[in-house]
């Protein structure tokens, strides 16, 4: 229960710093791009379970931002064909 809680904080700070990374007008703002920072982590963890094996893997800072840059890279690709 504690590494599901501690993913979310993770991801929290991903979040944000995705969007310092990749900057730009994504439509809503800093909570959407929060809310897929959270989910980076948690594609940080599977793609490191994936990687490196183990079900206890927990996806680090490093991983974690890598999973958000890719969701929202991913993101960002979904609303340019839509708009």
């Amino acid at each position: 229960m504690f590494s599901l809680i501690w993913t979310l904080i993770i991801g929290l700070v991903v979040g944000a710093l995705a969007k310092f990374i990749m900057p730009g007008k994504d439509p809503g703002g800093i909570l959407i791009t929060i809310a897929l920072g959270i989910a980076g982590s948690f594609v940080g963890t599977f793609i490191g379970r994936y990687l490196w094996g183990g079900a206890g893997y927990q996806a680090g800072f490093i991983m974690s931002v890598v999973g958000a840059l890719l969701i929202l890279w991913i993101y960002r690709l979904i609303k340019a064909r839509s708009a």
